[in-house]
């Protein structure tokens, strides 16, 4: 079954046909349950995860949050099964024809954290304290996770967490900058969901959604640890000029932790780590080289420019522009006929009300300058 469900709307011709097939490939190989199938395997009490080996003693958990939180939730099942004790998942949704056995749903809210998502983390960590020491627990992290994990620092309140959180999406701070802000107010990111588990086992499972897979931004990173301060949350809001425009409860916080009142997130070498192991199982680069080996399929010169790109959407779009008109005036830097793929994340500063998003602003721009 194709994964994009609008084909006979927006194929035309060839061209669309071979971009369709390049989209297919990318979305299997970030498929969220069989990205997690895959770096599960089972033999008796011993688990395979993403290269290390673990013998079962104590009992299994799951814990995860994130857009793809549901389908993953699947893919261990499938995997692993009874081994599994029980587990919670919050997702954005929680559908009525969900497909899950040992592990229950519940609801969270997304882009911008609300009370489902505070009762909702609550749960979890209730949940998290009746494990024990010689337990493993799985923890899903995927896009969205940030919004739809969060418990805020005291004496925040949630309508200053979503002024915040709607202040940097109009800032035009990129995801790191944006994630450097929310450890420092919360909780449950930064290192700090590992530190609430320990001394149990930690087995992260992580779909990217961050440039380079930065373990630390992913969901803002809630068991990797951090290396970004206080001072650094600090200056993202003075450089996107937001100091002035967080809520004085955000500036409050902020403060202690530059007199070192409030304790800093868990920094590499933290002991808490010594029993965390963090696996990539899907990401943007995994899609680019399944996108790549397929254009090569279907005889296309292709190439992966970089997983990398960032910057403003308009500014993307020109250099795009250019790109293409090299490479059909001079067969670099792929000959024709050719596939040049390029991954990552572009912002878009937002001026009055804005339609669309960064990849129709993208588009648009490229279409102007090609």
């Amino acid at each position: 079954m194709p994964m994009v469900k609008n084909i006979s709307e927006v194929v035309k011709n060839k061209h669309h046909e071979v971009v369709i097939d390049l989209v297919e490939a990318g979305l299997k190989a970030a498929d969220p349950k069989s990205t997690v199938i895959r770096n599960i395997t089972v033999r008796d009490n011993t688990l395979a995860i993403g290269g290390d080996i673990f013998e079962v003693k104590g009992k299994v958990y799951v814990i995860g949050f994130g857009k793809a939180s549901i389908k993953m939730g699947e893919g261990v099942e499938e995997a692993l099964g009874d081994l599994i004790d029980s587990g919670l998942l919050i997702a954005p949704e929680v559908p009525r024809d969900v497909k899950l056995k040992k592990l229950r749903v519940l609801r969270g809210d997304h882009p911008i954290p609300g009370e489902n998502t505070l009762e909702s983390t609550e749960e979890v960590i209730k949940f998290i304290k009746g494990v024990d020491s010689g337990d493993l627990v799985i923890v899903l992290i995927s896009g969205g996770g940030s919004a739809l994990f969060e418990k805020p620092i005291p004496p925040i309140s949630l309508s200053d967490l979503k002024e915040l959180n709607k202040l940097l999406l109009k800032s035009g701070a990129d995801i790191k900058e944006v994630n450097t802000v929310r450890k420092h107010v919360s909780l449950v990111k930064g290192g700090k969901l590992a530190e609430l588990i320990y001394p149990a086992r930690t087995v992260a499972l992580i779909v990217s959604d961050v440039v380079g897979d930065p373990v630390k931004f992913i969901a803002s990173g809630p068991t990797a640890p951090d290396t970004t301060t206080f001072y650094d949350a600090a200056n993202v809001l003075k450089h996107r000029g937001l100091w002035d425009a967080v809520p004085e409860s955000v500036r409050m916080v902020i403060e202690r932790g530059l007199r070192g009142e409030t304790p800093e997130t868990p920094k590499p070498g933290h002991k808490v780590f010594e029993r965390v192991i963090n696996v990539i199982v899907a990401s943007n680069v995994i899609s680019l080289k399944a996108m790549e080996a397929r254009a090569r399929q279907l005889g296309y010169n292709a190439m992966v420019l970089t997983s990398m790109m960032e910057g403003e959407a308009r500014e993307v779009g020109k250099f795009l522009a250019g790109l293409a008109r090299h490479v059909v005036s001079y067969d670099e830097p792929v000959r024709k006929p050719a596939i040049v793929l390029l991954g990552g994340e572009t912002t878009v500063t937002v001026k009055g009300n804005g339609v669309g998003g960064r990849n129709q602003e993208l588009a648009l721009s490229f279409a102007i300058y090609a």
